[in-house]
């Protein structure tokens, strides 16, 4: 049975880290993304001129780029350490 529950714990470990990876990653491509060249020259603002306005508007990008950091600090939030009160022992 403890090895079971050692394989729980590495298993949690790998996951949390892999979701910190996800929430950075994805952060930073959401903070960079709105002010790069990709985004004024993608295929649906090719194919939907109609979205060409809302899309490059100075507002829109900013809220793109402000969720980017809420992902960021998401992630720095994960990478604090939890105290050992608040887990619950196995069963």
């Amino acid at each position: 049975m403890p090895v079971q529950v050692a394989g729980f714990s590495f298993m949690n470990k790998v996951l949390r880290a892999v979701v910190i990876v996800l929430c950075f990653e994805l952060g930073a491509l959401l903070l960079y993304l709105p002010w790069s060249n990709l985004w004024e020259q993608n295929y649906f603002l090719a194919h939907f001129p109609s979205l060409m306005m809302i899309a490059l508007h100075p507002s829109v990008r900013g809220l793109v780029s402000g969720l980017g950091i809420l992902d960021i600090l998401v992630a720095v939030g994960l990478l604090q350490s939890r105290s050992s009160a608040t887990r619950v022992p196995p069963a």
